[in-house]
């Protein structure tokens, strides 16, 4: 496996109608709704709805992309990233919506794609995602715990019961970075300054 995310191309587009055709075929709803808004097969009005840079009413500016396995040359599914929360996708929807082909399930996409669409997370400068899936979707909710997702309540939205993750993204300022063996010596004085005796002992670190 060696995934990326991609914007939406004439690079891609054989690979698109490929995946868009065997998700079709299925007859199952393609997930994320941000691939299916429009008709794949008008190539040009398709990038067209991808690229709206002003969201309708209702909706919030977003991010598509698509997970492409570079050493198979195929796309395997898309993230749909939000760039904030809006009430309804606050109760059902969260930060990123995603989809795994049907032939390409259970093959540790889901989690790698997760992980990707979080690093735009953190480009968008969101500190926390949120991350929802139907409680009987146990894959999609294993690969949100997988990266991090904690599982904050269980809501029933239209009669089917939701599970809402939140997952927490570190972010490193390495303006204000200060080298591991620094970190340490301070946080070995800091710990013994609060024993009573100073005879607390840390394990020996060598760098």
């Amino acid at each position: 496996m060696d995934l990326q995310l991609v914007k939406m191309s004439e690079k891609y587009k054989s690979q698109l109608f490929d995946m868009m055709d065997e998700w079709t075929k299925t007859g199952e709803n393609i997930i994320p709704w941000a691939i299916r808004k429009a008709n794949y097969h008008d190539f040009d009005a398709y990038l067209k709805s991808l690229e709206e840079s002003e969201p309708k009413e209702g909706y919030v500016p977003a991010s598509t992309f698509f997970a492409y396995d570079r050493e198979r040359d195929i796309l395997v599914g898309a993230v749909d990233i939000r760039h904030s929360l809006n009430e309804a996708l606050l109760l059902d929807g969260g930060h990123i919506g995603d989809g795994v082909r049907p032939s390409e399930r259970r093959k540790g996409y889901a989690t790698a794609m997760i992980a990707l669409a979080l690093d735009e997370c953190r480009k968008l400068g969101i500190e926390k995602v949120l991350m929802v899936c139907n409680q009987e979707n146990t894959g999609s909710a294993k690969s949100i715990r997988n990266n991090g997702g904690v599982l904050e309540n269980e809501i029933n939205v239209e009669g089917e019961m939701v599970q809402r993750y939140w997952i927490q993204l570190v972010t490193i300022n390495f303006k204000n970075y200060v080298p591991i063996k620094q970190n340490y010596a301070t946080m070995k004085r800091a710990i013994i300054s609060f024993t009573d005796s100073g005879k607390m002992k840390l394990p020996e670190m060598r760098f």
